[in-house]
């Protein structure tokens, strides 16, 4: 962890000096959730318990059951009847499959579960010179990275307007306010109803978005990708995803813990990995987007952004080997 830490700040000091000095950085903070939640030691387990290391017939991967939608899908993914024990169904299932078996058949499945190490460290940004529009920003993400990314550029001194949908509220207010308070505190926020007709004007006049949902889902609001810099070609769009915006990538569903293990964000005690900290990922991700994005406002990029949580997680392992 302390491996870690150093590369986190080091990380910081690039924010603060693309800030101006304006954004106040601390490492270890960087990376806590706050202290309403009771977190266990990190080990097989995720602090938060919704994130388990398994051992299939050949290597491990990692799975989040944060959600029930994910504990009822378990017997269509393991071809076993309901266990009233989630884990331990999976514990016994996972020994007579392969890793990429059961990899796959979650991808179809839409569960968030990955492979150790199997991501690749982030690729340079491909952008493109523009940026001529106004300097607001829009944060449409929700949960931790994408707020915690427009907290940052808030932070350096850049308008950012949070939209909250009343029907999708996002629960960090209500789950972990204090964490609230730290990614939103310095925001406008706005209620929107989240469809083309209300987004697309708003995106029309704004500098930059920030979203952290699939491209398919935000296409079903109407901000399709094409469709959106058509409005706005002046527009940098910072993309947060779990395995990236393209491709096969673009469909799969992940959380800090389980992209961190994709990224091989982990310790091992002898053949055993374990976890190091809570959901990292996420303000990993926060960080290096917020990162990128300076780097692109200041140089009057635009263009799509395409961060995702397990490849951010890959280039801090990486890092830090």
């Amino acid at each position: 962890m302390k491996a870690l830490l150093e590369a986190v700040a080091k990380a910081g000091d690039r924010l603060v000096k693309l800030s101006h000095g304006r954004v106040c950085f601390n490492a270890a903070q960087a990376l806590a959730r706050g202290n309403e939640l009771d977190l266990m030691p990190p080990g097989l387990m995720s602090p938060n318990g919704h994130c388990r290391l398994i051992q299939t017939s050949d290597t491990w991967i990692a799975v989040s059951l944060a959600r029930r939608d994910d504990i009822d899908l378990l017997p269509a993914w393991l071809g076993t009847t309901h266990d009233d024990e989630p884990w331990e169904s999976l514990i016994s299932a996972a020994t007579k499959r392969t890793a990429q078996d059961l990899v796959a058949a979650a991808v179809e499945l839409h569960l968030p579960v990955a492979l150790i190490n199997e991501a690749a460290v982030l690729a340079p940004p491909c952008l493109t010179d523009g940026g001529t529009k106004n300097a607001t920003i829009l944060d449409m993400s929700a949960l931790w990275a994408g707020p915690y990314c427009g907290g940052l550029l808030a932070e350096a001194g850049h308008k950012v307007i949070k939209i909250e949908s009343p029907a999708r509220p996002d629960p960090t207010p209500q789950h972990t306010p204090k964490l609230d308070a730290r990614l939103n505190g310095r925001k406008e926020r706005k209620n929107v109803v989240l469809n083309a007709a209300e987004l697309l004007p708003m995106i029309e006049n704004a500098r930059a978005i920030i979203t952290s949902a699939r491209p398919h889902a935000l296409a079903r609001l109407g901000l399709d990708e094409k469709e959106v810099f058509i409005r706005n070609p002046d527009l940098l769009w910072i993309a947060i995803t779990a395995h990236g915006w393209h491709d096969d990538a673009a469909m799969r569903v992940g959380f800090g813990d389980d992209c961190a293990a994709a990224g091989g964000l982990l310790r091992w005690d002898h053949d055993n990995p374990q976890f190091i900290g809570d959901a990292l990922a996420d303000p990993l991700t926060g960080i290096m987007a917020a990162t990128r994005a300076l780097e692109a406002l200041e140089a009057g990029k635009v263009g799509l952004l395409d961060i995702s949580l397990a490849r951010t997680a890959a280039s801090f392992a990486k890092a830090i080997a």
